[in-house]
């Protein structure tokens, strides 16, 4: 089985122009960013069925299928144990099982604190020809970050424990993939961090339980050597769910500071890294995200270059880009095994 395109949408009412424009460019697999999005959420708490079943078929009629799902967010106060918030949990685990009877098997579920968005100063990184990114630095942020005590970490990662206490057996139950993104920016202490990743599969170590393996954010914090080094621990395991293929330039342990590229345009070599996830067996998506804005571009992605790198928009012209240099490089992946 051969690895496949995704690419991540944070709108869940999808237009047939998305659906025939993704469909044009190859994408073989949709991947739901935003737990909120799903019709249902603002309602009852959790997505509804039905609406989520049309939704797939629709999908499916272009000849695409859903990939990854979000569930709805844990929030600050669940995090810090304030009265009435377990009815999130409760939330989450109702919409597992909604995602389970629609047929979707990989879940993600997002914990409101493990960043320190703080700590570094955002800026727009202009590259190559005025191509527009994500840029964050270190040295550019004046104001003194406080980090959050040692007790304070541990709190937080008691109530981390106690909401997959309750997500693993559910999942395991149904069969459905609960994955992680590691802490984007990983900015030392972050719970999801190098160590803190971790520490999920060894507080937790059934099987369903593994990572959306973000590349990108990975390499902000040890470069193409720990890239490569985490996806053979990782994926060897069959821990890894799903690729976030992001390429960038600099780090923060040696320039104090990182921008995303181009999957060309970067520090890392993107065709080894799909060598190394080959070599591991992975078969799951391999999905772009955070694609520089290019001239030719909306206004509004140029206008609001710090999110919408974030998810696929409609005529980006740094996904269709990204998606035809990923489908390329697997095309050389398979030549160069068939040698």
């Amino acid at each position: 089985m051969l690895m496949k395109v995704s690419v991540t949408t944070n709108k869940f009412h999808l237009e047939e122009k998305d659906l025939q424009q993704l469909s044009q460019l190859g994408v073989d697999c949709i991947d739901f960013g935003n737990g909120s999005s799903f019709p249902g959420v603002k309602e009852q708490g959790f997505p509804d069925l039905d609406e989520l079943l049309k939704m797939k078929k629709r999908i499916r009629s272009w000849g695409m299928d859903i990939n990854r799902v979000t569930l709805p967010n844990i929030s600050k106060e669940f995090m810090a144990n304030e009265e009435g918030s377990e009815t999130e949990l409760e939330n989450s685990c109702n919409a597992v099982k909604v995602f389970a009877e629609a047929g979707i098997d990989i879940v993600r579920q997002r914990f409101e604190g493990d960043t320190f968005p703080d700590k570094t100063e955002d800026y727009k990184a202009i590259q190559r020809g005025g191509a527009i990114a994500r840029g964050e630095s270190l040295g550019l942020k004046k104001k003194k970050f406080i980090p959050p005590s040692k007790e304070e970490l541990e709190f937080w990662r008691k109530r981390f424990r106690a909401a997959y206490s309750e997500l693993v057996p559910l999942t395991q139950d149904l069969g459905v993939k609960l994955a992680m993104h590691p802490s984007d920016t990983p900015n030392c202490d972050t719970p999801f961090g190098g160590l803190g990743f971790h520490r999920i599969t060894d507080e937790f170590p059934n099987a369903n339980v593994g990572y959306v393996y973000c590349v990108g954010t990975r390499a902000t914090e040890g470069g193409s050597p720990l890239v490569l080094d985490e996806i053979n621990h990782y994926g060897r395991k069959g821990r890894i769910f799903l690729v976030h293929f992001r390429n960038v330039r600099g780090g923060l342990p040696t320039a104090g500071a990182f921008e995303e590229a181009l999957l060309d345009d970067g520090d890392m070599n993107m065709f080894k890294i799909l060598l190394e996830l080959r070599k591991v067996g992975y078969e799951g998506c391999i999905n772009p995200d955070h694609v520089p804005s290019l001239h030719g571009d909306s206004p509004d992605l140029h206008k609001n270059w710090a999110n919408s790198n974030i998810g696929w928009n409609y005529g980006s012209m740094g996904f269709a880009h990204s998606i035809g240099y990923i489908k390329a490089l697997l095309a050389a992946l398979t030549e160069f095994e068939g040698r």
